[in-house]
C-alpha cells in the first residue's frame, strides 16, 4: 500500500538543479531538470565516494536520457532508475515521486523496497 510523504514545494527546486531532502532516515536527491513539475528522486549517496553529494551534481542529457554527474568522481546516474553509466554494479536506488498541489511527495513504499 502506497503512503506519500511530503518533502518540499516544487518551487523550492530551481529548474536544472537538485536538492537534498530527508525522507525518514534516508537522504534523497530530488532533481528538477526543466521548469515544469517533472521531478526525479535518487539516493543522495555516491557509491564510489561514499559521500552524500549527488544532489549537487550536474544534470545532463545523453542519448535522449537524463543523467546526473557526481560532483566528486564524475560517474553518471540515470535519473529514471539510478543506473550507473560507467559501472552498473554501482547503480543507486531510484524512488517514486509525484507532485500534488505544488508539493513534492515520495512514495514511502519505494524507500522501504531498497532496504529489502
Amino acid at each position: 500500500m502506497s503512503q506519500w510523504l511530503t518533502l518540499c514545494s516544487v518551487e523550492q527546486i530551481l529548474p536544472g538543479c537538485g536538492v537534498c531532502a530527508l525522507a525518514g532516515d534516508q537522504q534523497v536527491a530530488l532533481f528538477r531538470p526543466y521548469a515544469d513539475e517533472q521531478i526525479f528522486a535518487l539516493s543522495n549517496i555516491d557509491p564510489f565516494a561514499q559521500s552524500s553529494v549527488l544532489s549537487r551534481g550536474i544534470i545532463a542529457e545523453h542519448q535522449g536520457e537524463l543523467w546526473v554527474a557526481s560532483p566528486l568522481k564524475k560517474q553518471h546516474f540515470r535519473l529514471t532508475d539510478g543506473l550507473c553509466m560507467e559501472d552498473d554494479a554501482h547503480s543507486i536506488p531510484a524512488y517514486e515521486v509525484r507532485v500534488q498541489g505544488g508539493n513534492v511527495e515520495i512514495n514511502t513504499a519505494s524507500l522501504h523496497a531498497e532496504a529489502c
